[in-house]
Formats: structure tokens, sequence, C-alpha cells
């Protein structure tokens, strides 16, 4: 269990972690197993390590390996293997790698001719870099997920499926697996603070002060992992002001289990949002979740009002971000979804409205087994490109060159978080001059395929 330690004027930590979600741990662990560096430090504001955004509950509690999502390239997806490939190396490592990570089968529906035809041309081009992959027919598919192929008729079906990989995982408790694992490294000083809010943070020649509700801390090297809060710290300091933030909500409902396991919908190429599917559920293994919807919200945190300030100075309009809102709410099908998942949110008319969208997966579900999900759901932060006049889909990370990291990590950041922590890691090896133990890092985590290219 981790302890609340007592924060006071301390010695210089070599690198300080603000932020104590997936990234941030993941980070922590890197850093203390796999580099030379003595003195660590991580800061929570909350009084429990990932409890917001990497808790189960605000998440869809994939991951994401590239194969299924087709709003992925071939080269992101490819790429986005081998971080997910990290994860499973890590998991495999551990003793408590049961309540860790998950083996459910997975699934993408094309429904229709044209659906269809664009799951076959994908299968030709993927399934080289994915082996697992299989193409699955009718009947095929209803041996797998009877009630997705239930009152079809005569509808044509196909299914881009992977059947037996790890495909879920509980990113809160491997957050915590992440920082017990690191405070098991000898001759290290790993100090994990809990219940402690970031004030400021002060540059100085050599050295960064953080100051926080309960003393200030002084490092060599900080990482701020805090979602969409990296940009206010950030801006706070003079950087990242090129970009503005669009806080995007998602939403959940409930059924009982009538999912064997995670089945996709094709992704819409006009919408900046993730298709609707359907999962178990880790942490309620009687009931399927289906989601996420999209809500744009005025909050840096779901059911937090009091980041309605914090979210109107990273916000920042100007004529670069009308461009981009523009841009998005001229396309019917944007405005469209936008409105429909409005909609959503209101009480007694969401459950009708989204029964239809759920009906694509399960086409005989019916309104009594639809309930929506209170309190489940978080905030994904997608940074607006003021230069550029576009969204910035995916991570984005603010590295200003003098010994400060500010990371923004959306999906699929969760399942990325050891391919990012190895980036910070090179990076502040290179700043503090520090050893890397390749030859470790290669043998349990790496993947002979993997790269951490931006």
């Amino acid at each position: 269990m981790l302890t609340q330690a007592r924060t006071h004027d301390g010695p210089t930590h070599d690198v300080l972690i603000i932020g104590g979600g997936i990234s941030g741990a993941a980070l922590l662990y890197t850093l203390a197993r796999y580099t030379d560096l003595g003195k660590l430090c991580l800061l929570e504001k909350h009084d429990t390590i990932a409890d917001l955004n990497s808790h189960g509950r605000n998440n869809s509690q994939t991951l994401h390996c590239g194969d299924i999502e087709t709003n992925y390239s071939l080269e992101k997806a490819v790429n986005v293997k081998a971080t997910a490939r990290m994860v499973v190396n890590y998991c495999e490592r551990v003793s408590e790698k049961e309540s860790l990570i998950f083996k459910y089968p997975k699934m993408v529906l094309g429904v229709g001719s044209k659906e269809c035809a664009e799951l076959r041309e994908r299968y030709a081009r993927f399934h080289e870099h994915f082996p697992g992959m299989r193409l699955l027919e009718k009947d095929e598919i209803a041996e797998i997920e009877p009630r997705v192929i239930q009152q079809r008729g005569d509808e044509e079906i196909v299914a881009l499926a992977v059947l037996d990989e790890y495909s879920a995982v509980d990113f809160h408790a491997l957050s915590n697996s992440f920082i017990y694992q690191a405070r098991q490294e000898r001759n290290k000083r790993i100090d994990v603070h809990l219940s402690t809010y970031v004030k400021e943070i002060r540059r100085h020649d050599d050295h960064f002060e953080v100051i926080s509700s309960r003393g200030t801390y002084r490092a060599r090297f900080v990482v701020v992992s805090a979602g969409a809060h990296s940009l206010l710290y950030a801006q706070r300091l003079g950087y990242g002001l090129n970009y503005s933030c669009l806080p995007v909500a998602g939403s959940f409902y409930y059924t009982p289990r009538v999912l064997n396991g995670k089945v996709y919908t094709l992704q819409n190429e006009k919408l900046p949002f993730a298709a609707i599917h359907g999962d178990p559920d880790v942490l309620i293994p009687e009931k399927t979740r289906f989601g996420p919807t999209a809500l744009v919200l005025p909050l840096l945190e779901r059911h937090n009002l009091r980041t309605v300030g914090e979210f109107l100075r990273v916000f920042r309009p100007d004529w670069g971000v009308a461009k981009v809102l523009w841009d998005l709410f001229r396309v019917s099908d944007i405005r469209n979804y936008m409105f429909k998942n409005l909609l959503f949110e209101i009480p007694f008319v969401r459950r009708l409205l989204f029964l239809r969208d759920a009906r694509k997966i399960v086409p005989d579900l019916t309104l009594k087994e639809l309930e929506f999900a209170k309190g489940v759901g978080g905030i994904r932060p997608i940074m607006i490109d003021k230069l550029n006049r576009k969204l910035q889909l995916g991570e984005a990370k603010i590295n200003p060159g003098n010994g400060i990291i500010f990371n923004m990590t959306p999906s699929p950041g969760a399942t990325s978080c050891l391919g990012n922590a190895e980036k910070d890691m090179r990076i502040i090896a290179d700043h503090l001059n520090c050893k890397v133990d390749e030859a470790r890092f290669a043998e349990e985590i790496s993947t002979p395929d993997s790269t951490t290219s931006d």
C-alpha cells in the first residue's frame, strides 16, 4: 500500500513526475528499472494512484493493437502493436499478471457490401503484419458472438477478428503495479506523494522548483503527465501557446453480458471520434459496456466543475481555433453526430436514442437490457494546433529541450504508456547524461519490431 509520505523542502531529485496516472507510473517504473538515476519522485493530487482517466470506469479498458481499429493507418497500427507488446511483456513478468491483463476475442464488424469490401481489402493489407488476424464470415461470427448475428437476415456481414491474444487491461491496477515494482528497486530513493497538488513550477539555471500544497520540491528534470492539465502547466511557463484544448467526454451504457468479447464497428472517416463498440467490463464481469459517446465539455476533468476556469485558460480562443471549429461543424456528419451526443446526455431520452446505435452490434438488444452507466466515463483532451489550424489526434508532447516535458496522452496513450515512457527516458538520459541499461530493457520490455518514432 502506498504511504502518504510527508513532503517538506528536501534534497534535489533527479527526475520529478507530476501525475500518477498510467503514463506517469510507467515512466517512474522505466526510470527506476532501466536507468542509473537514484532519486525519483512522483506527485499525485488525488489520494490514490490512477483515480481519474486511468481508472477502469473512465476508459474502454482496451489494449489497442492496431488490428481492428479501422481509424489506424497501417503505419500507425504497426507502431501501436509494438508498444502494446511492451505492456504484454511487462505483465508476463510480474506475479500479479492475472489481475492486470485479460484475453477476450475481439472483432470489427462490416455490415453491408460496402463495409464488407472495406474489411476484405484491409485484411489483405494487414494480415502480413498481424498473423493472428482472421477474416470471419457470418457463420463463423455466430460461433463466437451469437447475438451479433441474430436478426440479421440475408444481410452481408464479415468481421476482422483476433481470437487468442490479450485485448483488455485494468489500467488502474497496472499503474499501481508499475509503482510497486519501481519501489522494489534497490539502492534507489523512490518517493511517491499522494494528495499533493502542484501550484506552480519555477525554472532555475540547473533545476526546477515545484511548489505544491505540501511543500517545495527540487528536481533536475520534470515530466508533467497530467492529462489536459499538462497543457495548463506548460502555458503557465510560456510553452505550447500554439495549442488549444478541446476536452471530449465519453459516456457508456451497460447491458447484461450479451457479448463474449470486444466487438467494434467501422470508423466513420469523417468523424475524429471513436466508433461505438461493446466490451466485457473487467471490473464488472457480468456486464457488457457499450460506448463511448462523445460530447465536448468545458471541463478538464469529468464531473468536476472547478476545472471550468482551467479549461478557459487553455482553450485560448483565436482565429486559429475558430477556423478548426468551423471546419468541424460545417461537415454535416460531425454536426449531426455532436447534436446526437448532446441528446445522449438527457435522462429518459438517451436510452431510446442509444439503443439504435447499440443495435448495430446486437440487433435484438432490448430497451429493458440497456442502462446508462452513471459516473462512468472520462475526459479525453484533443489538441488543437492553432498554427496549422487542425486537430492533433493522438498523443501530444511539448519538449522545450531544457529539462522539462509536458505529455498530453489521449487514446491510445494508455496502451502506449511504456512506449511513451521509453521516449521520455531517452530524452532524460541525454539531458542528464545518465546511463540506460539497454540489455535489460531489450530483454524485458522491448520487442524486435518495436519503434518509438514520433
